[in-house]
């Protein structure tokens, strides 16, 4: 007999060439474990935005070679669902845990679902709003989903409560540097990060960031 979990599976995956249904088993396998991954890293896990919001630009499941088709995002979201499920049951019976909250956001994160991610870190931080890694996580769904000027306002309120914390350091830099044209506020943010961190194991590729803002347009403007 089928599971409920089973019968979601299928349901979410009905229409999908066979391939595709393949392509997205495994990766949700994947996601397991990048999950796993991620509540076992704790805060020191890594929250680096890129260069760019990547808004409307479809995740490819192709492995190294390149058999699978590449999913769409309404197709990787379909995955997040599936892969959320159990966790999004467990949170209606138990709505404060904001554990769980985070690990629903952290799966449709994986999955370039950036608005549901930031609606589950949000609820998230109503529940514990000074987990700082939680609000950093937010900030940087808000940075892909265009909206720089929130993502900032979340970095700033996650300083307040740590204002030596590393993640919410570069990424302010990162944020301001590459989504608003801001390096001379993207030099503060990091010369800040390296004066607080001075046992940082990423200084250098920070301190290039810095020689690359100063050297840039924006600051021979000023």
């Amino acid at each position: 007999m089928a599971t409920q979990s089973e019968a979601s599976s299928a349901a979410s995956t009905q229409g999908l060439p066979a391939k595709q249904v393949y392509a997205i088993a495994a990766i949700c396998l994947l996601l397991g474990l990048f999950v796993g991954y991620f509540f076992l890293a704790g805060p020191s896990r890594p929250s680096l935005p890129g260069p760019q919001p990547v808004v409307g630009t479809p995740p490819s499941a192709a492995g190294p070679s390149g058999t699978h088709p590449k999913l769409t995002l309404e197709q990787m979201k379909q995955m997040a669902d599936v892969q959320a499920s159990a966790l999004i049951e467990k949170s209606k019976a138990d709505p404060k845990n904001a554990s769980l909250l985070v690990q629903i956001a952290s799966i449709y994160q994986a999955t370039h679902q950036f608005q549901e991610a930031a609606g589950y870190y949000q609820k998230a931080l109503e529940i514990e709003p000074k987990n700082v890694p939680a609000r950093t996580e937010l900030a940087s769904c808000l940075y892909y989903s265009g909206d720089a000027d929130g993502a900032l306002s979340q970095l700033n309120q996650a300083l307040k409560y740590k204002p030596t914390d590393a993640n919410s350091l570069f990424n302010m830099g990162m944020i301001k540097y590459r989504g608003k044209n801001d390096a001379k506020g993207a030099i503060v943010a990091w010369q800040e990060l390296l004066r607080t961190n001075p046992n940082l194991d990423r200084q250098p590729d920070v301190e290039k960031l810095i020689a690359e803002a100063k050297a840039s347009p924006a600051m021979k403007k000023e």
